[in-house]
């Protein structure tokens, strides 16, 4: 449901099978690439479910990166491109750079160059018998591009299913569940953490084309919506405006959280201010699912607050040394899985073998696991700091910064000292209507913490740079500061 319209299942399937006839019309085959650069919508959902009934594949742009649609466009090579009306500028300036693309179009009829979607999908013929098979390719879902240029991840059609039972499974999921998603179609996240999972028991998936605190709390109201699924902004927006309104929505059941690391305080908000579990999950673009995943009827406590829960019965998580070794319980290392995951990177092989050596997906974050198998997320390796000989994740200073009272967000980065180190300077976003200086908060840190990184700087600012998935860009964060 989007915009006050819906499609049973009946009706969705009817629907999927008029648009991959309309595409199967324009040429697209089994593993043709179709990409889509659209804000959500049911159009959206019809075309991505459209493209799968063919068995080819969806290449998905965020409109954030409409500066680099060529990039995206040209990785993946699609023989159609469908957009929306209002980005027409976009898609012309970039159509000359584009030989892939055979066929435009448009979701909010025909435009120059462009085919309407009612064209198409009106009057359709019947597309060919369904020869998918579970291993063919389904998704290219692409990395944020935080270590270098962004790779199209090969989800396929089993692996990926079988991670999304899973995900409704460990979230108690049943017919009667309404599953509300205000991030972007383009991320994987949507599929695997709305979409899919609520689609498996019967239930019902909406979308949101634009998220805001006011609209979103309204419209999980209206739509009796039981799970919430956003980043840590997004449930925050959503804890803001229960405090407003003396209460959740009234079915709200349980929020689940990707995209970043959730504060602690976030959780203990939700469960002891709206009395609702906050499931954290930690996935990546490469997995079509999680790596861990909270279980709603399992207590926060203080000593796992941090944690996103345990691994999901798909995959087989360890945490190894530089060597491939695992090492002990509570010793940090690189948090590695086996089994689910991509099938490659698309036209990656040499990324494709150093992510995938021993037969493990090398995550690249680093983390610890306990005697239960409560995975602890630290960051990313490629965010270490070397401070005074000594290494650091800036999750050990940003959750200590968010737990003083006055503090909204919290981000660390290492700027380099000049002489193969770093020198930690963190960047803090403060609540509606708190104020606090840089130096009472280093203060804070220094009071707080058990052991303080050396030469800790804080800054105040008005907001956080964000990624195009929500998350906190670190890297604009870094050029903000190479451009003073």
């Amino acid at each position: 449901m989007e915009r006050d319209k819906s499609l049973s299942y009946a009706d969705a399937v009817a629907t999927v099978e008029r648009v991959a006839g309309g595409l199967a019309a324009l040429g697209v085959g089994h593993g043709d690439r179709v990409g889509i650069f659209a804000h959500n919508g049911l159009d959206y959902l019809a075309a991505m479910f459209g493209a799968w009934r063919l068995g080819a594949i969806c290449a998905l742009v965020n409109l954030q990166y409409a500066d680099e649609l060529d990039y995206y466009v040209n990785d993946a090579t699609p023989r159609v491109l469908i957009y929306t009306g209002d980005h027409f500028s976009t898609v012309d300036r970039h159509r000359p750079n584009l030989p892939s693309v055979e066929h435009y179009v448009c979701f909010d009829g025909a435009q120059e160059g462009a085919i309407g979607w009612e064209e198409m999908v009106s009057g359709a013929p019947a597309p060919p018998p369904d020869r998918t098979a579970d291993t063919d390719l389904a998704h290219l879902s692409y990395t944020s591009g935080t270590s270098g240029p962004p790779k199209g991840a090969c989800l396929a059609h089993e692996p990926t299913m079988r991670a999304t039972r899973c995900i409704a499974e460990r979230l108690r999921m049943r017919g009667d569940d309404v599953s509300l998603g205000p991030t972007a179609l383009s991320s994987s996240y949507q599929l695997v953490a709305n979409l899919l999972p609520v689609l498996h028991v019967g239930g019902t998936a909406c979308v949101m084309s634009r998220w805001a605190p006011e609209t979103g709390w309204d419209a999980a109201d209206r739509l009796a919506a039981t799970v919430l699924a956003g980043n840590p902004t997004v449930l925050r927006d959503l804890l803001d405006e229960s405090a407003r309104r003396g209460g959740a929505p009234s079915r709200l059941r349980l929020g689940l959280s990707g995209g970043g690391p959730v504060p602690p305080d976030l959780k203990h908000a939700w469960r002891d201010r709206l009395g609702l579990p906050l499931c954290e999950s930690y996935g990546q673009s490469e997995l079509g699912g999680f790596v861990g995943l909270w279980a709603p009827d399992h207590p926060v406590t203080t000593e796992r607050v941090a944690s996103c829960g345990r691994p999901l019965p798909d995959k087989e998580v360890r945490v190894l040394d530089d060597d491939g070794e695992e090492v002990p319980v509570g010793v940090i290392g690189e948090i590695c899985l086996r089994g689910g995951f991509m099938a490659r990177y698309w036209n990656r092989p040499e990324k494709t073998d150093e992510t995938l050596r021993g037969g493990w997906l090398h995550t690249g974050d680093v983390g610890v696991m306990d005697t239960e198998g409560y995975v602890f997320m630290r960051g990313r390796l490629s965010e270490r700091l070397l401070v005074d000989g000594a290494h650091w994740y800036p999750r050990d200073v940003e959750e200590v910064l968010l737990t003083h009272d006055a503090v909204r967000d919290a981000a660390l980065i290492g700027v380099p000292d000049g002489q193969g180190g770093h020198r930690p300077l963190a960047f803090v976003t403060l609540h509606p209507d708190r104020d606090v200086e840089a130096d009472a908060l280093e203060d804070f840190v220094r009071t707080s913490a058990p052991s303080v990184v050396p030469g800790l700087r804080v800054e105040v600012i008005e907001a956080m740079p964000m990624t195009p998935t929500g998350k906190i860009s670190k890297a604009m964060l870094l050029d903000e500061v190479a451009r003073r």
